[in-house]
């Protein structure tokens, strides 16, 4: 079980208020945590692989195709001011 001191710092540290009723009942969750965490500590994992997913599986992608290109000029004809070959939006002030 973890002191209620250390559940007081680790609150202090998130900026949370607990009760008297929280440190106790939060004081033996973060124990029974850091006891399954110890127990998994101890499990021999030397022949595991690491792995990313616990389920195996593959991104299914399709091949970049260009559809259609539009030109400089057909993608400025949209723009509702621009200066040269630039959008022109208004000056933002700060």
């Amino acid at each position: 079980m973890i002191e209620i001191k250390d559940v007081e710092h680790v609150a202090k540290l998130a900026r949370l208020e607990l009760t008297e009723e929280e440190k106790v009942k939060f004081s033996k969750q973060l124990g029974d945590v850091l006891g399954y965490v110890n127990a998994m500590n101890e499990v021999d994992t030397t022949d595991v692989k690491p792995m990313s997913h616990a389920v195996e599986f593959s991104n299914v992608m399709r091949e970049d195709v260009e559809i259609y290109e539009q030109t400089r000029e057909e993608l400025m004809s949209n723009a509702p001011d621009r200066e040269g070959d630039f959008f022109k939006v208004p000056k933002i002030s700060g």
